[in-house]
């Protein structure tokens, strides 16, 4: 009986029940997409790099999954609660006609049943397609081979899911019984009867409020977008708690005028249904301060979060692509054995490296360069700029001013092979003249500046002037982003041999098919690995040595945009879904008590498209309010983000935004589609 009830129930409150099984659709495909991602590429054929990339991964998805696990729970609870509010009468005629609240919790019970396996099953069955297509999407990322794929279906991540999702459910049973074990009749009978209460809050309070937060949320937004620089970690922690509390306070300031100001527009507020409209609004946000202030921050992050994860992997992958543009790069040194300064390194072969297992570095490469860069003890930063240094300390910010250290020196004639190698342009400097190369991290203005001013180079014990008047932005050493933090370039005579320092090799292989460069590069860096290997044993002093490939730094590179730009998609979309139910509910919720309402104005002979005009700005402006400071918030956030993580992002954001914004207009605008829907059919219940 309580199974026939049940089912009865649930096909008379679709309309209810529309916006909750969505939701939980959504939620249950999304998760099992992401936790199948490990059995959805088994069958990619990826190297070794990539395959270790995938396993971190999909370990921290597993891990991300407990925290998205506890927001759709906590979503799950509060839509429950929509449900039972919708339904109190239906709960007091069954308590009329003789039903135990015993009775009527297992009623529940069988609902939540029903729509949590209804929900599972058809959450399963789309994530199950989905994740067909988040197969090709991975593989895209790593470039890898699709030509051995299969269907698959991961039992691991089913089982997951229906743990979760079946906790989830538990709790709101359990939930749902309690509360319908302390209702009275009652309060169950009067609930319709029972509509929110306008709070006119004094006016006046509300604008002295409303100031106050504007200017702690100007302070915040300074604090962390324009002087982040001289940003401590304690100040962030405070920009963040103020920033939260500024948020709540102007959400309740403006619940608290928003009617007030309409009513002084007396043209607006008496022009056809406005005075009805602002007032329904005025009622919905004075009792959804703190739900505004929530999902107004969940929106924040989401913006962020997926905007940055995609400028990060855009950054990462036209990094390689510009500061890499060859095959194998090596670097070597030997310490200076200098007890003031331990970490010096002078000298070394790398040559000598090879030489002891008879191995030679040149033999897979078809064209390479093989030079020394140099430094001069008494040519430092500070040295360079002389009687600058205290106006350099001044104008810069403190992450710049902390350096002073020797400045790299490189040969014209190394140079110029190196940009010929790298396919850049080449310069001419005659005997007396210098130029200087940067790209990392605005090192680029800095010395730009300098070389304005004509600022002369003493190196070596001769006095040089610039050649440009700006710096060449180019890297010196192959790297996954921009590293050159400024190299001097100047003629070879001016150089003294005895100022080597690091060896460099940077080569292409000989071979030009994919197979046959894989080859060559097993081979090169099992040859370098086994050789230095062999030397730092024998060698009785330091070393300092790097090798690095074209091939792993972008699977580096591939491996770490495919980690943030995933956990930036599952994040940002559990958030997005969470923020657009919520208000939903709310929303539908809010209409459902104003049935009378609409009823009475339908008898007082409006018209109906006025009345849909009337739910549609409602709607438009509940979803609205938060966005609206979700996205400015999310600007001074990501202005922070870009100085934070200037080293791995060098792009723009535009593309990244516009994708970030398709995405808020997809969900969060379909919840709102949805939204207006509803409450227009809720509202015409009694028609």
């Amino acid at each position: 009986m309580l199974f026939k009830i049940s089912l009865s129930n649930i096909r008379k409150s679709l309309k209810d029940y529309a916006i909750y099984f969505f939701t939980l659709v959504l939620g249950v495909a999304v998760f099992y997409v992401f936790n199948a991602i490990e059995t959805q590429t088994s069958f990619l054929k990826v190297n070794e790099d990539q395959r270790e990339m995938i396993k971190i991964l999909t370990t921290s998805i597993s891990a991300v999954s407990v925290f998205i696990a506890v927001v759709l729970g906590l979503l799950i609870v509060y839509a429950s609660r929509f449900l039972m509010k919708r339904r109190n009468k239906e709960f007091a005629l069954y308590m009329m006609l003789g039903m135990s609240k015993w009775r009527i919790s297992a009623l529940l019970l069988c609902e939540t049943v029903i729509i949590g396996i209804g929900s599972l099953f058809v959450g399963l069955l789309i994530g199950v397609g989905l994740s067909q297509v988040m197969s090709a999407v991975v593989a895209n990322l790593f470039e890898a081979d699709m030509n051995a794929y299969k269907f698959t279906v991961s039992g691991s991540a089913i089982t997951k899911t229906i743990i979760y999702f079946g906790i989830m459910y538990a709790v709101v049973m359990l939930r749902s019984g309690f509360v319908i074990s302390k209702c009275r009749l009652i309060t169950l009978m009067n609930s319709g009867r029972r509509s929110e209460k306008i709070t006119m809050k004094n006016p006046w309070v509300c604008v002295i409020v409303f100031l106050i937060s504007a200017a702690a949320l100007g302070w915040a937004y300074y604090s962390v977008g324009w002087n982040a620089e001289h940003l401590s970690l304690r100040k962030f922690g405070l920009a963040i708690i103020v920033g939260c509390v500024a948020t709540f306070f102007i959400f309740w300031s403006v619940a608290g005028m928003l009617l007030r100001v309409m009513m002084s527009a007396k043209g607006i507020y008496h022009h056809g249904l406005n005075s009805f409209t602002f007032r329904q609004l005025s009622s919905k946000v004075n009792t959804t301060v703190a739900s505004m202030t929530v999902i107004c921050l969940m929106l924040f992050v989401t913006i962020c979060t997926l905007s940055t994860a995609f400028t990060i992997r855009n950054s990462m992958n036209q990094g390689v692509e510009e500061n890499y543009p060859v095959d194998f790069y090596v670097q070597f040194a030997e310490s200076a054995d200098d007890p003031e300064n331990p970490w010096l390194y002078k000298g070394g072969n790398i040559d000598d490296v090879y030489a002891q297992q008879n191995e030679s570095i040149y033999d897979e490469f078809g064209e390479y360069l093989h030079f020394h860069d140099y430094i001069d003890d008494d040519f430092t930063l500070y040295d360079f700029i002389g009687d600058k240094r205290d106006e350099f300390l001044e104008n810069n910010n403190e992450f710049y001013s902390r350096f002073n250290f020797t400045e790299t020196i490189i040969k014209l004639s190394d140079y110029n092979a190196l940009m010929k190698l790298y396919g850049k342009e080449q310069i001419e400097l005659a005997d007396d003249e210098y130029a200087v190369c940067a790209n990392a991290l605005g090192f680029t203005d800095i010395y730009t500046g300098f070389l304005k001013d004509k600022t002369e180079a003493v190196i070596y014990g001769k006095s040089l002037k610039p050649k440009f008047t700006k710096c060449i932005e180019t890297s010196i050493y192959p790297g996954m982003q921009a590293n050159n933090a400024g190299a001097f370039i100047v003629p070879d005579n001016a150089v003294s041999e005895n100022g080597q320092c690091f060896d460099n090799f940077v080569g292409n292989y000989k071979a030009t098919d994919k197979k046959g460069i894989a080859e060559a590069e097993k081979t090169a860096r099992a040859k370098w690995e086994n050789a230095i290997h062999w030397y730092t044993s024998d060698t009785k002093g330091g070393t300092n040595y790097n090798m690095s490939t074209r091939i792993e730094t972008v699977n580096s590179a591939i491996g770490i945009g495919a980690i943030v730009t995933f956990l930036g998609l599952y994040i940002g979309f559990i958030f997005l879904v969470s923020c657009g139910a919520i208000l939903a509910l709310k929303e539908l919720s809010e209409s459902a008590d104003s049935l009378p309402r609409y009823t009475m104005l339908r008898k007082l002979g409006v018209e109906e498209k006025e009345i849909t005009k009337s739910i549609f700005r409602q709607s438009g402006i509940f979803f609205l309010l938060p966005l609206l400071l979700a996205c400015l918030h999310a600007y001074v956030g990501m202005r922070f983000g870009r100085f934070g993580l200037e080293l791995l992002i060098t792009g723009d954001y535009i593309k990244p935004v516009l994708f970030t914004a398709a995405l808020v207009v997809l969900i969060y605008g379909g919840y709102f589609l949805l939204t207006f829907l509803g409450s227009k059919a809720v509202t015409r219940e009694q028609k």
